[in-house]
């Protein structure tokens, strides 16, 4: 599999590569890369078979997309082979309260500005960065349906939203026969699980596409980090990194390590292999700061995993889903089941007279 080997998107005819690109660090100088680096990742990546760039309009404050545009400038041959996406929501406006959101004034503004900022007249696909709990979801899809219609978009997704808001914005669109939910994208890595529960099931019963962003959790799946802690300077002073690294990680830093030497891949290779072999995910969403990390991130794309590495991996971060999945899963099976076993799942016999 290479970055050519295109999926379609959701229940949507967009193909996109396994592999998308992601901005977050473009223009970040302190912790990310500067203009002129994020250009050549964005060089190496088209020219390797990539057509998915993954930005935000809150990206290094605007940023993000300007370098983008920058890049269709100077390749604007490119532009219209690539699925270029972006988000909403974020404010840019300090102490104006329709500056950012989902509300219909505030996505007009905000796609607009990002057109300014990238460059062109139209995305491909457009997100809802985080949901907006003050604004209601028929009020946020219904913007997002006039915007297809007028041509500045061609797709949307809803990004760390919850599975309720996305059930009921996937049906408020079947049942009015307009463009569907084309994805959800959701923070998914050996260390973040927790999403296998709702969120993944409401992709699956809806034929959502999934898109995880974070899949080597912050860059401690990345092979920087070991029981000794960072092996070079990254994300070590994150709150959020600190914490993930526990006797817990430490196991499974093991085995990443002990499988990557086996396939002489690099450990991110390992990683992202096991988000991508997940059959609800289209496609991962990588974020680098060098070429180096970048090929690391596409070696990916040649790792088989075996069905024993696979069950190694998945015992030592299985997650602990909320009710009622463990209840469905034991108790639930003991009263419908009749102590038989149905699609692989056994059960007891509960009942009192047997």
């Amino acid at each position: 599999m290479n970055l050519a080997s295109y999926r379609t998107l959701g229940r949507t005819g967009l193909r996109i590569s396994p592999l998308v690109l992601g901005t977050l660090t473009f223009d970040e100088p302190e912790w990310g890369c500067d203009q002129d680096t994020a250009l050549r990742l964005l060089q190496h990546y088209v020219e390797a078979g990539g057509n998915t760039l993954d930005t935000a309009n809150g990206y290094a404050g605007g940023r993000a997309e300007q370098t983008i545009a920058k890049f269709l400038r100077t390749t604007p041959s490119v532009r219209d082979g690539l699925v270029l996406a972006t988000k909403f929501a974020g404010n840019l406006h300090p102490g104006d309260p329709n500056g950012g959101g989902s509300g219909r004034k505030a996505i007009v503004r905000q796609l607009d500005e990002s057109l300014t900022r990238l460059g062109t007249d139209y995305v491909d696909l457009y997100w809802q960065h985080y949901f907006d709990r003050h604004t209601p979801i028929e009020e946020t899809i219904g913007t997002l349906q006039d915007l297809i219609t007028a041509g500045k978009i061609r797709y949307y997704g809803l990004s760390d939203t919850p599975a309720w808001a996305v059930a009921r914005a996937a049906s408020l669109a079947e049942a009015h026969r307009e463009a569907p939910v084309a994805a959800i994208q959701v923070e998914y890595s050996l260390l973040e699980r927790t999403v296998e529960g709702e969120l993944f099931g409401a992709a699956r019963a809806l034929g959502i596409g999934v898109t995880p962003w974070g899949p080597l959790a912050g860059g401690v799946l990345s092979g920087r980090y070991t029981r000794t802690g960072a092996a070079e300077s990254g994300r070590l002073g994150w709150a959020s990194t600190r914490a993930r690294l526990t006797e817990n990680t430490d196991a499974l830093l093991d085995a990443l390590h002990e499988i990557a030497t086996a396939q002489r891949v690099p450990v991110s290779a390992v990683a992202l292999a096991w988000v991508g072999h997940r059959p609800e995910v289209t496609a991962t969403i990588i974020g680098c700061r060098t070429l180096e990390q970048l090929e690391s991130n596409l070696a990916s794309l040649a790792v088989t995993l075996s069905a024993d590495q696979l069950a190694t991996l998945d015992s030592l971060t299985a997650p602990a889903l909320p009710f009622p999945f463990a209840f469905l899963d034991h108790t639930g099976a003991d009263l419908a089941q009749g102590g038989t076993t149905i699609n692989g799942i056994p059960s007891r016999n509960w009942h009192p007279s047997h």
